[in-house]
C-alpha cells in the first residue's frame, strides 16, 4: 500500500464518521420531550384530577358558600367540622365495614376462579377450547345494565335478596376480562414447567396452585385491586339487593345526610365522599407498579 493511498483513506474515514455522529445527535434530539409535551401531561393531569380537588374544596365549605352564586371556589374559612360530622351523623365505620366485606370477598373469589379459569384456557387441551374461550370474550361485550333486571329477579327467587351471597356467586363465576389476563400470562411460561412437574408425579390442581399460581403474583394482584375498586365504588348492585342496614357507604352516603327538612346537606355528603375515595387512591398509590407488570407479563401472545 503506497502513502497516497493511506493518507486519501484517512481523509475519507472523518467523512463517513461525521454522519454517524449527526444521526446519533438527530435521534438523542427526537427522544426528548419537547415543552408541548410536558404541557399536555399537566393538562391531563389537571383534567383527571380537577373533580376530585372541588370535591375536597366542597368539604370545606359551608352550606350558604356551597349554594352562593357567583361561585366561590375556595372557602372562606375551613370547615372541618363537616368530616367529624360526616362520621358522626351515621354508623360510618359500619357501612365501611360492610362495603370492605362485600368487596374483599368478591375480590378474593373472582381471582382465584378467574386464575384458574384462565390457567385451563393457557394449559389444557380439549375440542373447541379456542371457540369457547372467545365465547367467553364475547360477554365482556354484553352491558351490565341489561342482565339488571334478570338478576334481580333470580335472587330473589331463591331468595338471596338482602344478602351477600349474590356476590359470592358473582365472584365464584370468573370474570371474562381477569380471564384474559391470566390466559395470556399462563400462555407465555415456559412449557417445560408443567413437564417436570408431570414427570414428578404432580397433577394439575397441584401444577397450578404450586407453579403458576406463585408466578402471576403481578397479576393476583392487579386482578384483585381491580375487582376490589370495582366492587368497593359499585352503587347499583347494593342498592337494588340489600336494605338500608345491611347495604354498603357507596348507598349510605346518598341516603343520610339530611337537615330537619329532609334536604341533603351537600357539603357533609362531599366530605363524606371524600373519605369514601381515599381508601381506594391510596391501595392504587401502592400497588400501581403492579399494574405495569402486569400490563407488560400479560403481553400479546395468542
Amino acid at each position: 500500500m503506497t502513502m497516497e493511498d493511506t493518507s486519501t483513506r484517512a481523509m475519507v474515514a472523518p467523512a463517513v464518521r461525521r454522519p454517524t455522529r449527526k444521526r446519533n445527535v438527530l435521534t438523542n434530539a427526537k427522544k426528548r420531550p419537547t415543552a408541548w409535551t410536558y404541557i399536555l401531561i399537566l393538562a391531563l393531569t389537571g383534567f383527571f384530577i380537577g373533580p376530585f380537588i372541588w370535591l375536597v374544596l366542597a368539604a370545606l365549605k359551608t352550606p350558604a358558600e356551597w349554594a352562593s352564586l357567583p361561585i366561590s371556589i375556595l372557602p372562606k374559612e375551613a370547615q372541618w367540622n363537616n368530616f367529624v360530622d360526616a362520621l358522626t351523623d351515621m354508623n360510618f365505620i359500619g357501612y365501611a365495614g360492610n362495603s370492605l366485606f362485600v368487596a374483599t370477598t368478591y375480590s378474593v373469589l373472582i381471582t382465584l376462579s378467574s386464575a384458574a379459569v384462565g390457567f385451563g384456557f393457557a394449559r389444557l387441551r380439549a375440542p373447541g377450547k379456542k371457540a369457547l374461550f372467545m365465547v367467553v370474550l364475547a360477554t365482556m361485550m354484553i352491558p351490565q345494565i341489561l342482565t339488571l333486571l334478570p338478576t334481580y329477579v333470580m335472587f330473589a327467587r331463591i331468595g338471596l335478596l338482602n344478602t351477600y351471597w349474590p356476590w359470592v356467586l358473582w365472584g365464584l363465576a370468573a370474570s371474562p376480562y381477569m380471564v384474559f389476563l391470566f390466559r395470556q400470562f399462563f400462555s407465555s411460561l415456559p412449557k417445560e414447567l408443567e413437564d417436570a412437574a408431570i414427570i414428578d408425579g404432580a397433577g394439575w390442581f397441584r401444577i397450578f396452585a404450586t407453579i403458576f399460581l406463585p408466578l402471576s403474583r403481578p397479576i393476583l394482584i392487579t386482578s384483585f385491586l381491580l375487582s376490589f375498586t370495582w366492587t368497593w365504588g359499585d352503587y347499583i348492585a347494593p342498592a337494588l339487593l340489600l336494605d338500608l342496614d345491611r347495604t354498603t357507604l357507596a348507598v349510605a352516603i346518598t341516603a343520610w345526610y339530611q337537615d330537619p327538612n329532609g334536604n341533603v346537606i351537600p357539603t357533609i355528603q362531599a366530605a363524606a365522599a371524600v373519605m369514601y375515595i381515599i381508601p381506594v387512591l391510596l391501595i392504587f398509590f401502592f400497588a400501581q407498579r403492579y399494574f405495569v407488570q402486569s400490563n407488560v407479563s400479560s403481553g400479546i401472545k395468542g
